[in-house]
């Protein structure tokens, strides 16, 4: 008897991600324990020699000292422990909290890049970067980035038809009032040296800052349309006809965002995705919206919908043509999906 009402009752229970939302092949989570309670800001990319790689930061809070990048990669299906590569440990011994670690593979068999931030807060920090030959096994010892140069902010870099790397980026100033302003750093020799543009908004009628980088006549090309993160409750968007060099009037779409991280990719098929919190306040759901010229969203699978907070995704296709989304869940573990774009 008590068997039957169990079953009965399960009958009602709503369906699991996976059989609500056909698109949505995998959800799980990259581990179960850490030696630390916290986590944040993952990335995720595909390595040359294949397998899948993330990267977040870990401490005992953010902007904590004993904050480090951790690594961890895929293999045969399933994800190895994370193992810190980096932390903000200087010549004299004093340790730096680290930030935002960003993956990047770039193409014809090149290192696989990780950018990261070190410092007190996003006003002190500077850039680092480290490369892996070997997929992420092990990393090169850590380069500071010039001067003013910060390397992509929070969301990956994109490499245009020429080969140039274009990385998004943005500044968060400490005047008062405090102005978020994005604009765009450039290597055309594989991140050895870079350039930058100026800013392309005043940061205060619209602050935007960690933008994503869309291609609007094909990968690679010239067409481009930047989105990301504002404090006016809606998602920003910007255009370049000429990759990237100058851009148009920032604005606003109808995305809704709290003040929180997106992350955007231009598939395969042309479509745009995006992953983020559609509400004005708080940090859940977590979803993600397709769309087909950058201006007009669809939603179409929900990630998270329970209360707690889940952020800061990234988002990559890999070339099977699967859609890999990682992201933040309730600060204590990274979460990853699989989503088949060809259901969406």
């Amino acid at each position: 008897m008590k068997l039957r009402i169990l079953l009965l009752s399960l009958a009602f229970l709503p369906a699991a991600f996976g059989a609500s939302t056909p698109a949505l092949v995998t959800h799980e989570f990259i581990y179960e324990k850490a030696p630390y309670p916290s986590c944040h800001a993952s990335t995720i990319v595909e390595a040359t020699q294949g397998g899948l790689i993330a990267a977040w930061f870990g401490g005992t809070a953010e902007k904590n000292p004993d904050v480090g990048i951790w690594v961890a990669r895929q293999e045969a299906g399933r994800w190895t422990p994370g193992v810190e590569v980096a932390n903000g440990v200087q010549a004299d011994g004093k340790r730096h909290p680290t930030w935002n670690p960003v993956l990047f593979q770039p193409r014809g068999g090149a290192p696989l890049l990780l950018f990261y931030k070190v410092g007190p807060s996003p006003q002190t920090w500077w850039g680092e970067l480290r490369t892996s030959s070997d997929g992420g096994r092990t990393w090169s010892a850590a380069r500071r980035l010039p001067d003013g140069i910060y390397g992509p902010i929070k969301n990956k870099p994109v490499q245009l038809a020429d080969g140039t790397i274009l990385s998004p980026t943005s500044d968060e100033t400490d005047e008062r009032p405090s102005k978020w302003r994005i604009y765009f750093e450039r290597s055309a020799d594989g991140g050895s040296t870079w350039t930058k543009t100026p800013f392309f908004n005043d940061g205060l009628k619209i602050a935007a800052i960690q933008p994503s980088i869309l291609f609007h006549d094909r990968v690679g090309g010239d067409k481009l349309q930047a989105v990301g993160r504002t404090r006016q409750g809606k998602v920003f968007s910007i255009a370049s006809s000429d990759a990237g060099k100058t851009w148009g009037e920032i604005s606003l779409l109808e995305l809704l965002n709290p003040n929180s991280g997106t992350d955007a990719v231009t598939l395969q098929d042309g479509r745009h995705l995006i992953v983020y919190n559609p509400v004005t306040r708080g940090r859940t759901p977590l979803q993600v919206a397709v769309s087909r010229d950058g201006r007009e969203w669809k939603d179409v699978v929900v990630l998270e919908d329970e209360p707690g907070e889940y952020s800061y995704p990234a988002v990559v296709q890999t070339s099977d043509g699967k859609v890999h989304i990682t992201y933040t869940w309730k600060r204590q573990r990274v979460r990853h999906a699989v989503i088949d774009p060809a259901k969406l």
